[in-house]
């Protein structure tokens, strides 16, 4: 995409400043996807160590840890200490000229500055002000809010993993990452809001709702029906054949979500009498004879590779794809021109390293803003001047 010719005041956030008070990774994913959209974003971190995903590693790029690059380029830091008076009166200064706030602190934790959402609105109405906790601000609000945590009171884990083995959490921090984008559309609906009303917003987010709320379909099974759904590796609860198979090579990930659909995978297999015989005839009768159906696909999928079965089934439209790597992924992606990848670059203008761009793609085309993670404090003396401080 080229955007060379656009001004960054193309972006739908144009405009817009953001003062970011968070740190690890549901709180800095949501402020670089305003930050993506074109809004002013100043980091907030500590002096001497920053966000503590500065120092989680390996791996490390060349300029930092990946893990803290991941989720915040497009910002400016600035190191202010809350313990000394004139760094808060700084910090309190920032939030006072700020559209939008967000923070993870503790529940209570910004209050006892004398930077929390009162505070904020008393010098500031139409702030949007979006705190970010674990449980939530009331009984949960003591209660230590990592993602790995809450996939395990959450049910996540209890639903991921092999039948007969441990109970697993997610690759990533789902949960984190979920909760993240709750926070982008809300703090987008306030501010939506906000231009016809003047009214400004407190949203108040956690990762336990945010998780409940991703749990959809499982979710409902227990409210609806009084289900209690189990760990069923990479089986479907409600869907058959929607799973891994194993190939002559290793596996391919299946999704026959229609009788149609599996009436051409068995055609293809060689096997089209599976689709009339009276066990596999419907979705339910495959779901309910899942474990006779299993053998009898991969029975015939042993005589080919992951790679040939994908060409085949892809032929005649029967979602199939075999298990890949990240690098598989981005190189699909690039294959099929999504551009998934920007170059970011340093305040010289000097590439310093490729990421993962932003999802959305937009016509007519807006400006992808590409300033790298910014150094611990890189924009202090700049953002400190700025302030009056």
């Amino acid at each position: 995409m080229d955007h060379g010719r656009m001004s960054t005041a193309d972006a739908p956030l144009a405009g817009i400043l953001v003062a970011d008070f968070s740190r690890i990774l549901a709180g800095p994913l949501a402020t670089m996807t305003l930050a993506d959209l074109g809004a002013r974003v100043i980091k907030v971190e500590r002096p001497g160590d920053g966000d503590d995903t500065r120092s989680w590693g390996p791996p490390f790029s060349a300029t930092g840890s990946t893990y803290f690059e991941s989720v915040n380029r497009n910002k400016e830091s600035v190191c202010l200490d809350l313990a000394d008076p004139v760094d808060l009166g700084l910090a309190r200064e920032l939030i006072s000229r700020a559209d939008v706030v967000v923070e993870n602190f503790r529940p209570g934790g910004m209050q006892k500055l004398g930077l929390g959402y009162d505070e904020a609105r008393a010098t500031n109405p139409g702030v949007v002000y979006a705190s970010i906790s674990g449980f939530g601000s009331a009984a949960g609000r003591d209660l230590l809010g990592y993602d790995f945590v809450v996939q395990a009171l959450g049910g996540l884990m209890s639903i991921t993993g092999e039948p007969d083995g441990p109970a697993l959490k997610a690759g990533v921090a789902l949960v984190d990452v979920l909760t993240a984008k709750d926070a982008a559309a809300g703090i987008l609906a306030a501010l939506l809001r906000r231009a016809s009303s003047g009214l400004g917003a407190r949203l108040e987010l956690n990762l336990l709702s945010s998780l409940q709320g991703a749990l959809a379909n499982q979710a409902q099974a227990v409210l609806g029906a009084g289900a209690v759904p189990g760990r069923l590796g990479n089986a479907h609860p409600s869907i058959a054949p929607y799973e891994t198979l194993e190939c002559a090579d290793g596996p391919i990930a299946v999704a026959c979500g229609n009788d149609g659909q599996f009436r051409r995978l068995a055609a293809v297999l060689g096997v089209a009498e599976l689709a009339d015989d009276p066990r596999f005839a419907s979705n339910p009768l495959r779901v309910a004879n899942r474990a006779t159906l299993v053998p009898l696909l991969e029975g015939r999928l042993q005589l080919a590779g992951a790679a040939e079965w994908q060409r085949r089934l892809t032929a005649v439209n029967v979602p199939a794809g075999r298990v890949g790597t990240i690098a598989d992924g981005l190189a699909l992606a690039s294959s099929l021109g999504l551009e998934p990848t920007i170059d970011v670059v340093d305040a010289a203008g000097a590439v310093v390293a490729t990421q993962v761009r932003h999802p959305i793609g937009w016509s007519p085309p807006i400006p992808l803003r590409n300033s790298a993670p910014p150094l611990l404090g890189e924009q202090d003396a700049a953002v400190r001047e700025w302030l009056g401080g």
